[in-house]
């Protein structure tokens, strides 16, 4: 197929097929699975900030309150609490027993070495574990089950339950017995709340509780003496506080995370000695409480409300709790599957969050480190271009063609061509009309303007328009634009000064916004300062420039036909055309006082479609380009520095930046709102120092850059999604055709030397 045969996937849309075009170009199962991408690191990042009590923290902890509503049997009695038959009974330690139990883990480290002295002192302990750490550590639970230890539910996340409501209280202990049974395939009757001491430490608030989890099924455990190794006070003291008086049973704490618990590791052997010097036997919750069976007199009745009975194995809301049993249930199928699949969750969690945490800071150093460039470069490239003596060459005076691609331009082209006509530098006009059916080749016609010529071929999109336009032009020197752009009057002689240079094949000029008084256009305004003509000045100075906006390019004729031509292969012409031209030798540069005057998509849905078209054209022409990294010599610069540029800052980089935001957000929420808010406004300040610059440059005005942080809240989260998407399109192997957008040809002639403001 030759460059002028039709080819149906470039054409543009005709207005029968609006529509079919328009829901081709955002394809909605691939919309979908980007916003399924971003909503799944969402759910992983909450999940870890809940395992990590970040979502969800509450930090209250109850003291001092009334214990009116408390039976003195309960608050008088033993360590074990249990409500079998609806009456709230207590059991306490058969003397010269000690039950060793330990709080807060698992702990990869110290819960490991407290097992690690358990087993060469042949006893057992009872391990209170907080569910997001069974969730983290699961084989660190397994090995302590498989030891003959016992273990217990201490909350997932290690609240003062007395705060939470009766929903809060049911999912803390079933998330918790559901990791356990992910962990060891075991699920547990035994309970301490966090906070929690011994008996007399029941209040009002915590009572209600209490009774909730005993009709559940549920003994909660208390202590009779505390080591308080908390509290780091010094092996002897540990000792010392985690002994029973006059040979008496006791429930002891310690701990085993939640802090540096090298005092305990040292101070435990020493106690278990010391103890078993003394005759005393080591035992667990379940197996004290065997000891102790139909001793009544050592706890006493309260009437109570009758307590259901429920299936044992289930994942913490109704448990058979019998004294007589171990406190350990084999978890039932459906409770074991969900407890893997939790795990699961977590494992992803605990993987991503910090591969995400530190790929987000390596961009987030080049995203600063780019500005930082861009900065230095920007100045050198306005000081080194704007001095008195800096010239190109000889002056460029010859005549030079402007090719103009029309499609359905009625609205445009007698601004375009009008501004043209009132070129400074001598033109001819080629006018190539590509299947127009509103009548644009007839009005172009209709103007009388000297020098313009009206070619009409049938629609086969703007490659072909272009290259049709190439082959018919005159002069060796060709300025291609758009239909829907003007020339300032001096446009077209300051863009093709730097011909002057031989090793000059192609020049970018300034790209502007007319239509910059909504909103919309504002945010693209400070886009195309910003964002694009900044860009332009780093990357003329590095000899890489990746792209010749399609508004305003001039070339060399022979260089342009030289890499054969507008390729019909991406959807970003300009971006393949200014690669290629790289490869075969040439120099690109950026002519910052050669100004055109666009108009930019007004609504969103525009932006979007154009938006799509340029990341995924800009993605096949890289792609297609790719081999450019092992090119040798001038060719090549642009595969050493232009390509890993390009990648890194318009693909990698805006890729990751919503979990930038998403992280600011999350951590604004749940971490440190102050911290968070005040990283935010610093990026801010230098992206607003960047702009500022920017501007100052181009001599904009400054009022535009108010919008700029609605810009950074707003336009940007768009086309952060358009990449996305584009990046989905690209990976699933879509297609896409080109789209023309509506336009109202309200960016009129400018005036000489006052441009469109």
């Amino acid at each position: 197929m030759n460059r002028n045969q039709v080819r149906p996937q470039r054409r543009h849309a005709t207005p029968s097929r609006i529509e079919r075009v328009r829901r081709q170009a955002v394809p909605k199962p691939r919309v979908i699975i980007a916003l399924l991408l971003l909503l799944g690191l969402v759910s992983v990042m909450l999940l870890d900030g809940y395992l990590r009590a970040e979502v969800g923290n509450d930090q209250r902890v109850r003291s001092d309150a009334s214990a009116s509503k408390v039976p003195d049997s309960v608050l008088d009695g033993g360590p074990f609490l249990s409500f079998q038959g609806g009456t709230a009974r207590t059991r306490s330690v058969p003397d010269k027993t000690i039950v060793l139990t330990f709080d807060d883990g698992p702990d990869p480290e110290w819960t490991q070495k407290v097992l690690d002295i358990l087993d060469d002192n042949e006893v057992p302990g009872t391990f209170f574990l907080v569910g997001s750490m069974v969730s983290r550590y699961p084989d660190v639970v397994r090995r302590m089950v498989d030891d003959g230890n016992e273990v217990g539910v201490h909350t997932f996340t290690h609240v003062d339950l007395s705060y939470q409501s009766a929903a809060r209280v049911t999912r803390e202990i079933a998330q918790t017995q559901l990791a356990l049974a992910g962990a060891a395939g075991i699920t547990t009757t035994l309970f301490r709340a966090p906070y929690s001491s011994t008996n007399d430490a029941i209040d009002n608030y915590s009572w209600p509780v209490y009774k909730k989890l005993g009709a559940m099924g549920y003994t909660s455990v208390f202590i009779d003496t505390d080591s308080e190794d908390w509290q780091q006070p010094g092996v002897s003291k540990i000792i010392k506080w985690a002994t029973p008086k006059s040979g008496k049973g006791a429930s002891v704490l310690f701990h085993d995370a939640g802090g540096n618990r090298a005092q305990t590791l040292e101070a435990l052997p020493q106690y278990i000695k010391k103890m078993k010097s003394k005759g005393y036997t080591f035992t667990t919750v379940s197996g004290a409480q065997q000891q102790t069976q139909g001793q009544q007199a050592q706890g006493q009745q309260v009437q109570g409300q009758q307590t259901p009975q429920g299936t044992p194995g289930t994942a913490g809301n109704t448990l058979q709790s019998n004294p007589e049993q171990a406190a350990h249930r084999t978890a039932d199928t459906a409770t074991l599957w969900e407890g893997r699949a939790l795990l699961g969750a977590v494992a992803v969690a605990e993987w991503t969050v910090p591969g995400l945490a530190a790929v987000l800071a390596v961009v987030g150093v080049a995203v600063l480190g780019r500005f930082a460039m861009m900065l230095v470069l920007a100045r050198r490239h306005y000081r080194q271009r704007n001095r008195r003596r800096f010239s190109w060459g000889p002056a460029v005076t010859e005549p030079v063609s402007v090719i103009v691609p029309a499609y359905n331009e009625k609205e445009c082209i007698a601004n375009t061509l009008n501004s043209l006509a009132a070129s400074t530098h001598p033109i001819e006009i080629v006018v190539v009309d590509d299947g127009s059916t509103d009548g644009t080749a007839e009005i172009a016609e209709s103007l009388g303007l000297p020098n313009v010529r009206v070619i009409r071929q049938p629609n086969a999109g703007k490659p072909a328009a272009l290259n049709k336009g190439v082959r018919h032009a005159r002069y060796d020197i060709v300025v291609m634009m758009d239909g829907d752009t003007v020339f300032e009057p001096d446009t077209v002689q300051r863009l093709v000064q730097p011909f002057g240079d031989p090793e000059v094949g192609a020049v970018a000029g300034n790209a502007k916004v007319g239509n910059r008084t909504t909103m919309i256009g504002a945010w693209q305004h400070i886009e195309y300062v910003m964002g694009f003509n900044l860009d332009r000045r780093m990357y003329d100075l590095l000899r890489c420039m990746p792209t010749i906006p399609g508004a305003i390019g001039a070339f060399r004729r022979d260089a342009v036909l030289g890499v054969g031509g507008m390729s019909e292969d991406t959807l970003a012409e300009d971006t393949d055309i200014t690669i290629a031209l790289h490869r075969a030798g040439w120099r690109v540069v950026y002519a910052e006082h050669a100004r055109a005057w666009t108009e930019a998509p007004a609504s969103l849905g525009q932006l979007w479609r154009q938006r799509y078209r340029w990341s995924y054209g800009t993605m096949q022409a890289l792609w297609k380009h790719r081999k450019s990294v092992t090119d040798r010599g001038p060719s090549g610069r642009f595969g050493r520095v232009g390509m890993p540029l390009v990648v890194l800052f318009q693909i990698v980089t805006p890729v990751f930046a919503p979990l930038i935001d998403v992280f600011t957000v999350y951590a604004m929420i749940f971490v440190d709102f102050k911290a968070s808010l005040l990283a935010w406004l610093a990026v801010l300040l230098v992206q607003l120092v960047c702009a500022g610059y920017a501007f100052r440059l181009d001599r904009e005005r400054y009022r535009y850059l108010l919008m700029l942080p609605l810009q950074q809240i707003a336009y940007r989260q768009l086309m952060y999604l358009v990449l996305i998407h584009s990046c989905v399109t690209a990976a699933t192997g879509g297609r896409l055709r080109w789209q023309k957008l509506k336009r109202t040809g309200e960016v009129g002639t400018p005036a000489p030397g006052t441009g469109v403001r």
